[in-house]
């Protein structure tokens, strides 16, 4: 029987509820964080899987006491409150015996992205300062490559086989008893103490670290084990990056505080993701919304209903993908939100809102202020008026999502942590919005509210361009072309044009052979006003990804249209041929010169 509105809604107030009750002794208790959490919950669950991977398993005693290893360790280098430790290591259980190990004394350990190398991994490195680098087998040369980058007197170390590169930390940590340390030989972290360094994904520029403390992994794994109401006999699928907040924090944390099991997968794969996720007896899966899509657009197989999923949590699920992955596998609940790593406020669909990405409940609004105001696209900057404050958008108009900051210093509610840069962290804020002297966080997204409360996303701040004097938002633009015969995957961009205002659209898309782009001119008409549809249209074998799968768009947007520096078909719209017709050096120079239209 399909859950009626007020079902649904009833199921979201439990949802709330169950995670206010999980949150609210985090402040009112004595001083616990979740290396502490993990440790008492040893002694519950004792030889119970906590993490499960094809490399091996870890109770939660083996668990708790590989922390302790990591713990003495970092007490034998003389490592405490303000040292970092770089942590660069695929998906095993070891991952996160690490980082609780080494922060319950009160180091941070920074979260290393696994796909960097060269320059982007020197710089990641170093904007930590840390004092040691801990590698995988597998990344010990690349650390090696970027070891002379770095400033001298940082000790690198390997997990694993000693391929002579760097020294192996097996046999010290080997030789580290697997009892907690004694509570005088450190000082114990508080809650406002940092416990990790997360980076933004660096789709846009080099990444930043974000400071994470205690408190906010304790509420990040707290308030998930209250949403999806994890129990010990759950098992919470993760093939998501452990340097990342979503799969590092939100899926393993949560899962374990409820004594559950993660079962840890390296990388995803489409073709084999179904009987994975049966044979292990999965409950729960976290995602991010590209993977629903690459599992739709996948072929039928014999195991895709034949799972023990009772919810998928995450965040990014597209609407025209929504329907399709729920309907067609055979999910019981999706449980959308949207979050971010550095962000002050986040926001739930516990409804089960298809599109939506959350909302808040009226008895949470006085803790958590979000609005919604207008938005200069040509600026990039929120509009002001006369009196210069900023203005609230109307229900369901399109504007950028901000959250209140706290005005006393003390107060922990909504507070925002940073950046390691603090240039960085100041750009976020935004001053003086509606009263003089009030703060407020920047999102960074373009967000619409309905009438219900619900909030949608529309784009990302700079991602919207104008065009024939119209706001066009490549998301939307992409939810119609997404559906298009042949379309498998794409992004939609604006792309800069000699002579002429604004930025004309262009689609890099990944297509079958039963793509046609005569049969796409007429779809897309169709489907979307003229200003609005893709003026440039190019071909790609596959998108580049980050390890977030989040696409690579400034790499796209910076070749543009010219052929000589985007490799693959490439098209133009032509309204006299009534088509896309191929876009080469000479139609290019025409349109450079002014002497075709757009």
């Amino acid at each position: 029987m399909t859950p009626t509105r007020d079902d649904r809604s009833n199921q979201a107030v439990k949802s709330w509820l169950r995670a206010l009750e999980r949150t609210a002794p985090i402040e009112r208790e004595p001083l616990t964080t979740l290396p502490v959490v993990i440790a008492g919950l040893a002694a519950v669950h004792g030889d119970a899987p906590a993490l499960v991977s094809r490399e091996g398993t870890l109770s939660y005693r083996a668990l708790a006491a590989q922390a302790n290893r990591y713990s003495r360790w970092a007490l034998s280098q003389g490592l405490g409150a303000g040292d970092v430790v770089c942590l660069v290591m695929g998906n095993c259980p070891d991952y996160l015996a690490c980082w609780l190990g080494i922060t319950r004394v009160g180091a941070t350990v920074a979260l290393i992205n696994t796909q960097l190398s060269g320059e982007p991994l020197a710089h990641s490195l170093k904007i930590a300062t840390p004092k040691h680098v801990l590698a995988g087998s597998e990344f010990a040369a690349a650390i090696a490559g970027a070891r002379a980058q770095l400033p001298a007197g940082i000790r690198c170390w390997v997990r694993g086989a000693d391929d002579g590169a760097l020294p192996s930390i097996d046999a010290q940590l080997a030789r580290q008893p697997p009892e907690p340390p004694e509570p005088g030989s450190y000082a114990a972290p508080t809650l406002d103490a940092r416990a990790l360094y997360i980076y933004t994904s660096g789709t846009t520029g080099l990444p930043k670290a974000a400071n994470v403390s205690h408190r906010r992994v304790m509420h990040w794994s707290q308030w998930f084990a209250g949403l999806l109401d994890t129990q010990p006999s759950d098992r919470m699928y993760n093939c998501l990056p452990l340097y990342h907040s979503v799969g590092g924090i939100v899926a393993t944390g949560a899962t374990l505080v409820g004594g559950g099991a993660v079962v840890l997968r390296r990388r995803f794969t489409a073709s084999g993701f179904w009987r994975d996720v049966r044979d292990e007896r999965c409950t729960l899966f976290q995602y991010i919304g590209e993977l629903c899509r690459y599992l739709v657009n996948s072929p039928p197989c014999a195991e895709e209903r034949e799972h023990q999923l009772r919810i998928a949590c995450g965040n990014g699920l597209r609407p025209e993908v929504w329907a399709p992955f729920q309907q067609r596998f055979g999910i019981p609940r999706v449980l959308e939100y949207y979050a971010s790593t550095e962000g002050t406020f986040s926001l739930y669909n516990c409804e089960g809102e298809p599109g939506a990405v959350g909302r808040i409940p009226g008895f949470l609004a006085h803790r958590l202020p979000v609005a919604i105001v207008r938005h200069d696209v040509e600026t990039g900057e929120p509009l002001r008026n006369a009196a210069g404050l900023c203005e609230r958008v109307a229900v369901d108009e399109p504007g950028e999502v901000i959250g209140q900051l706290p005005q006393d210093p003390a107060s922990r509610t909504g507070a925002f942590e940073g950046y390691s840069d603090s240039e960085a962290s100041a750009r976020k804020v935004l001053r003086n919005v509606f009263a003089p002297g009030d703060a407020w966080y920047r999102a960074g997204d373009l967000m619409r509210r309905d009438r219900r409360g619900f909030f949608y996303f529309v784009d990302r701040v700079g991602d919207t361009y104008r065009w024939k004097g119209e706001n066009v938002s490549t998301a939307e633009v992409w939810s119609s072309l997404a559906t298009c015969t042949g379309v498998v995957e794409g992004l939609v961009y604006g792309v800069g044009v000699p002579g002429v205002d604004g930025r004309a659209g262009m689609a890099a898309l990944v297509v079958t052979p039963q793509f046609d782009a005569q049969a796409f001119y007429r779809e897309v008409g169709a489907r979307l006003p003229e200003f609005a549809r893709p003026v440039f249209v190019r071909l790609l074998p596959a998108l580049e990804i980050t390890g977030t799968f989040k696409p690579r768009k400034q790499e796209l947007v910076a070749e543009g249209f010219d052929p000589a520096r985007a490799p693959g078909a490439l098209f133009v719209a032509d309204r006299e041929r009534d088509g896309y017709v191929p876009l080469d050096a000479a139609r290019y120079a025409d349109i450079c010169a002014g002497r075709v239209r757009l």
